[in-house]
This record gives structure tokens, sequence and C-alpha cells, in this order.
């Protein structure tokens, strides 16, 4: 499950934002503790700290002290909303100024994007 071209930390912290974002880990869960992560990854607790605490500082976890970790507050919607201003600024602004370039028109494009244009870039059929 893990790869070993991103750090471990970063690999866990991915792997719980996704759960967080997906809904299988809702707000106010605890979301494993250290030595589970550690133990399930068969990794160094601290690196699996280190992913946690990359998530805390986010503020997508909140520390009860004694208790664990949890899923804080608004921390489905934050990641959401963050996800979608990245996707839009990695895909759909690149795709826009290539269009552009193209010169694919709107309609054109919307076509291509539902699946119903050629893939020339041509109207639908």
């Amino acid at each position: 499950m893990l790869d070993e071209g991103t750090p471990l930390f970063v690999q866990i912290a991915e792997q719980i934002a996704d759960d967080i974002a997906e809904g299988s880990l809702a707000e106010g869960e605890r979301v494993p503790s250290t030595n589970e992560l550690a133990a399930f990854y068969r990794i160094n607790p601290a690196t699996a700290a280190k992913g946690i605490n990359v998530l805390a500082d986010e503020g997508l976890l909140e520390k009860r002290r004694g208790i664990g970790m949890f899923v804080a507050g608004g921390a489905r919607q934050k990641l959401l909303t963050d996800r979608r201003q990245r996707f839009a600024e990695q895909y759909l602004d690149p795709m826009l100024i290539e269009a552009r370039r193209l010169g694919i028109d709107d309609e054109t494009l919307i076509s291509l994007i539902r699946g119903n244009g050629h893939r020339n870039g041509g109207p639908a059929a």
C-alpha cells in the first residue's frame, strides 16, 4: 500500500485525509493511534505521529487529551474545498488555456468534457 517514492509520513497523512474526504472517517471519529498505524504499516511510530501531526497542524484532526486524535469538525468540508481548488488549478486552468490556444469554443469544450464530442476537437456528430 505504501510506495517508496513519497515519504511515509506524507503517505500516512494522505491516506487519513482521503478517508476523511470520502466520509469513511467521520467528523468526531477517532483516528487510528500512532501505534496502530505503525503496526499496520510496519513503520516507526514516530513516522506515523509525524503524518498525524501534519493533519493536526492543518486543523483536520484534534487531540483529546488522554483519549487520542479525532477528526475535527468541518474537516471534510475543508478538505473538499481545498481539493476542488487544487483540482481547478492543476487540471482545469491548464485545460482552458490550451483550449483557447487551439481555438476550441466553450460549446465544443463542454461537449468534449461530457464525452459527446469528437476527440479531434470538432463538433459532435
